[in-house]
């Protein structure tokens, strides 16, 4: 009989170590996870930082693509031939002062 009860001591120690176990490695899940995150939310803040710098960067070009083809088009004499920069007329028709489709009837 000592050895039964003696068993049923040792079985619950057993349960007991088990849940410790559980217990650590949901910790060591959770811990793993959360850093994984920091790194994801690191990079896709570097990616997001680059996306917008390299935006800027071809805003500044075509700005200047378009300063460049004014000078060109008042060089040559051409400036009646275009009234106004694509942008400008991509920006009136956004804004619903002016559509190619109105102005060609």
């Amino acid at each position: 009989m000592e050895s039964s009860g003696h068993g049923q001591g040792g079985g619950g120690q057993g349960q007991h170590d088990g849940a410790d176990a559980s217990s650590q490695k949901t910790a060591d899940l959770t811990a793993f996870v959360q850093n994984l995150l920091l790194q994801m939310q690191t990079r896709f803040q570097t990616m997001s930082e680059s996306i917008i710098t390299k935006i800027d960067e071809m805003g500044s070009r075509i700005d200047e693509l378009e300063r460049s083809i004014g000078e060109l088009v008042k060089e040559t004499g051409h400036a009646d031939a275009i009234s106004a920069s694509p942008s400008q007329s991509s920006y009136q028709e956004l804004r619903g002062g002016g559509s190619s489709a109105k102005d060609s009837r």
